[in-house]
């Protein structure tokens, strides 16, 4: 059964990219004007992020709750869920390298969850920086040369999500991985290498090769778009960075904490998303709605698509807190982001200030998200 669904899967995909197929091939993609389409026609929405939707039954193959947390998205017309794809630790990769068949088939079990509950999936692949340089035996610092077995580790990772799963309907795009622009020519780097857990995978010390540089994060997005490319020609392909820092300019140039100007900072959040990637992403949560508005100027000017890929309010469910989230969506709704994700849903791992889930006291934030929803589906 499992070989005749994707059998009729890679079918469907043929038919729909082909002229005079039945529609546009599944996900989003970016119009040559700048403008995020879906099924042809423009789209806008914000939907959440679903963390560990893959990683709990990574981790517990009995754990099955993601069909619930789909359900519940769906039940409230919540279009997509942002996910990490994969381990967090090198140890938490383990499964891949040694059964890929019983790998896949949790994976597997994911997608087909959100096929059938009409949510779409945009998985981050790499989320931690160093997961794969450990998993291979690298420093960090090899994510800047595409030579490397980090980069070779990448590729291959990259083709068999991709081949495997661009025909379902569920998966709207591919991400990198999360924030790699934050700890890139930190003055302070040595403070802030990756974490040291050899029993999780990671090498029993850290040195200055474990420090990145903006060169090698945008060396590491360009090469990850590219892989995608050859396989995927359709869908949106983004970084999942942050906002740069204020000083990030001058960190590249100087290794300085210098604030940046406008100018600058448009020039660091773009030149940190380099093609074919077709996404800027940002994560916003303290920035004023001002930095908003300039990323979607910068992005329009190189016909890219805006990707709020994190936003939210935390703690408990205080007046203030609900004004704070009122005016992050209707900032989100006013300058027109065609995309948001809502940090961070039914993720038991932060229940004390984040997680956000239809019985929690933060489950206004859902419905609100709704609501905002129904009004980008309004017509204009």
């Amino acid at each position: 059964m499992r070989a005749r669904g994707y059998l009729i899967m890679a079918a469907v995909m043929l038919a729909a990219a082909a002229p005079g197929g039945c529609g546009a091939p599944p996900g989003l993609a970016v119009r040559a004007d700048g403008v995020l389409v879906k099924d042809g026609r423009p789209w806008r929405g914000i939907g959440v992020n679903y963390f560990d939707a893959f990683y709990r039954t990574l981790k517990d193959p009995g754990d099955t709750s993601y069909e619930r947390g789909f359900r519940a998205l769906a039940e409230r017309k919540i279009p997509f869920a942002r996910l990490m794809c994969g381990g967090f630790w090198p140890a938490e990769m383990r499964l891949y390298r040694e059964d890929r068949e019983a790998y896949f088939r949790r994976l597997d079990a994911v997608v087909r969850a959100a096929e059938r509950h009409g949510v779409g999936l945009v998985p981050s692949l790499f989320w931690h920086v160093s997961t794969v340089p450990d998993l291979v035996g690298e420093p960090c610092d090899q994510w800047g040369n595409p030579a490397s077995k980090t980069h070779a580790f990448m590729r291959e990772y990259t083709r068999q999500v991709v081949v495997r799963y661009r025909a379902s309907p569920a998966v709207w795009g591919w991400e990198f991985g999360n924030e790699y622009n934050l700890p890139a020519d930190l003055p302070n780097a040595t403070e802030h290498r990756p974490p040291v857990v050899p029993q999780l995978g990671t090498p029993e010390s850290r040195s200055a090769r474990d420090e990145l540089s903006h060169e090698m994060v945008r060396t590491a997005f360009a090469e990850f778009a590219k892989e995608v490319r050859r396989h995927d020609p359709h869908r949106i392909v983004t970084s999942g960075n942050a906002f740069p820092r204020p000083t990030a300019w001058h960190q590249r140039a100087e290794k300085t904490w210098t604030a940046d100007s406008p100018e600058q900072s448009a020039e660091m959040l773009l030149g940190d998303q380099p093609d074919p990637m077709n996404v800027v992403s940002v994560h916003w949560y303290k920035e004023p709605a001002g930095r908003l508005e300039a990323a979607m100027a910068a992005a329009a000017r190189v016909r890219k698509v805006l990707f709020v890929g994190e936003f939210g309010v935390p703690g408990p469910a205080t007046a203030e807190a609900r004004k704070r989230f009122a005016e992050m969506l209707a900032a989100l709704v006013a300058h027109r982001v065609p995309m948001a994700a809502l940090w961070v849903y039914d993720y038991a791992g932060q229940d004390g200030e984040w997680n956000v889930t239809v019985t929690s006291d933060r489950a206004y934030q859902l419905e609100a998200v709704a609501e905002a929803n129904a009004r980008l589906r309004a017509p204009d």
